[in-house]
């Protein structure tokens, strides 16, 4: 039996990850954001195509659960868009929303 789109689309986001957790552990001088932006892309694109189903891939879940600790934690000197875009993952995977209102905010703000 072929593979279904969301369970390749869920290989796509841990192989990114993967990605950036190599990135993470070989260079400690700078900072892999375009490893963290293509594993940001990749749950986008997993976030949009599950928005109707209600259940997430485990191995999806677990690895968004524990990303912003594991930065925090692990990493010296994290940028602040990356602490930022990491809990807009964490609200796009688990709440089903983006938070990020850039343009789009309403009129009373």
């Amino acid at each position: 039996m072929a593979p279904s789109k969301k369970d390749l689309m869920a290989e796509k986001v841990m192989n990114a990850w993967s990605a950036f957790n190599i990135a993470l552990s070989s260079n400690k001088r700078s900072y892999p954001k375009d490893k963290f932006y293509v594993l940001f892309r990749a749950l986008k694109e997993y976030v949009d195509l599950m928005q109707d189903d209600t259940m997430i891939h485990k191995s999806v879940a677990r690895a968004i659960h524990v990303l912003r600790e594991y930065l925090q934690m692990e990493r010296k000197n994290v940028p602040d868009e990356i602490i930022y875009d990491t809990n807009r993952m964490e609200s796009m995977l688990f709440s089903g929303y983006d938070p990020y209102f850039r343009g789009l905010e309403p009129p009373d703000l």
